[in-house]
């Protein structure tokens, strides 16, 4: 049974990150290994996270794999790329990563810049730009219905 890919290359997931994920295959540029990385978040690979970076030294592996394992992964946009070719030795990828996380939708925006070492890509640093976080779902009113289902007015009921 095929699964699409998380990254949103629209391929199935045995033919696109994959291969790189479980380490039968390299990441061939910046962007593949940007779009693996997302993939590995949607899919709670915690471990190749960790291991796709330069150095783990600054990375709280327990907050990464909460957030991997907690969000709702909605999809990945790459906004621009600059070098990080299969002959570039360094590449930066723009993103933006889509989640739902409690209830709020929310955008990991980042500009990713990526090193090539002993011709594997590697994630060395990113600047992250911060989003302002909107409801997933509508606010309830104080004097609507409550959503658990009581009849009760909200502010009588899970309001309190």
């Amino acid at each position: 049974m095929s699964e699409l890919c998380p990254c949103g290359s629209g391929r199935d997931y045995s033919a696109c990150c994959g291969p790189v994920i479980s380490g039968a295959a390299k990441a061939q540029t910046a962007e593949a290994l940007m779009r693996s990385r997302y993939s590995a978040y949607a899919k709670g690979e915690v471990d190749y996270i960790m291991k796709s970076c330069v150095e783990d030294d600054g990375i709280d592996a327990e907050a990464t794999r909460s957030w991997s394992e907690n969000a709702d992964w909605k999809g990945l946009k790459i906004l621009r790329t600059e070098k990080g070719g299969p002959s570039d030795a360094e590449g930066v990828v723009e993103f933006v990563a889509s989640y739902v996380m409690d209830g709020l939708k929310d955008e990991h925006k980042e500009t990713a810049r990526f090193v090539k070492k002993d011709g594997t890509w590697l994630y060395d640093s990113g600047d992250v730009k911060t989003a302002t976080v909107v409801r997933a779902t509508p606010k309830v009113g104080r004097n609507e219905p409550c959503p658990c289902g009581s009849g009760k007015k909200y502010k009588q009921c899970c309001g309190k």
